[in-house]
């Protein structure tokens, strides 16, 4: 019975990572498309703050709405990449796949935020938490559960493979 409870409790949070990949995706596709909609003038105003005190020149706007734009096919890639070891280690059971996308956020998260907290820009430090905790803990359930899965021995072929 307990084996069932951990194999169901592993299922919900493999659907969470899938479904936080389709959620990169779908962002990514939309972002070039929606850059310099009316419905994310409340997020170009907040940016702007921090780098203008008054109202932001036009050309600030366009240049902002783009790299939002060109942001959007990097998190297509990004969510491609996750998606491939969310499978891997789904399939396989790798406790590996889930440590490298855990490592993978580690390393972006903290950079991001540093960032941003120089250009004052804090709602990208909110968001940055908020996508932080909603992918790093289930990553680290399932690194150690698919590393406990694993029998001792087989896990140090693995490393040494």
């Amino acid at each position: 019975m307990n084996n069932h409870k951990n194999d169901l409790g592993r299922r919900w949070v493999v659907m969470w990572m899938y479904g936080v990949v389709t959620v990169h995706l779908i962002s990514g596709i939309l972002l070039p498309w929606i850059g310099s909609l009316p419905m994310l003038d409340i997020y170009h105003r907040i940016i702007e703050a921090a780098f203008w005190p008054d109202t932001a020149p036009l050309a600030a706007r366009q240049q902002q709405a783009w790299w939002l734009s060109l942001f959007g096919p990097t998190i297509q890639s990004m969510s491609l990449w996750m998606g491939v070891l969310v499978y891997i280690g789904d399939r396989q059971r790798s406790a590996m796949a889930w440590a490298w996308l855990a490592i993978g956020i580690m390393v972006w998260g903290p950079q991001d935020m540093l960032i941003s907290l120089r250009a004052d820009a804090w709602i990208h430090v909110w968001i940055d938490c908020f996508a932080i905790a909603t992918m790093l803990p289930p990553l680290i359930w399932l690194w150690l559960h698919d590393r406990r899965a694993v029998p001792s021995s087989d896990r140090t072929a693995q490393v040494t493979a």
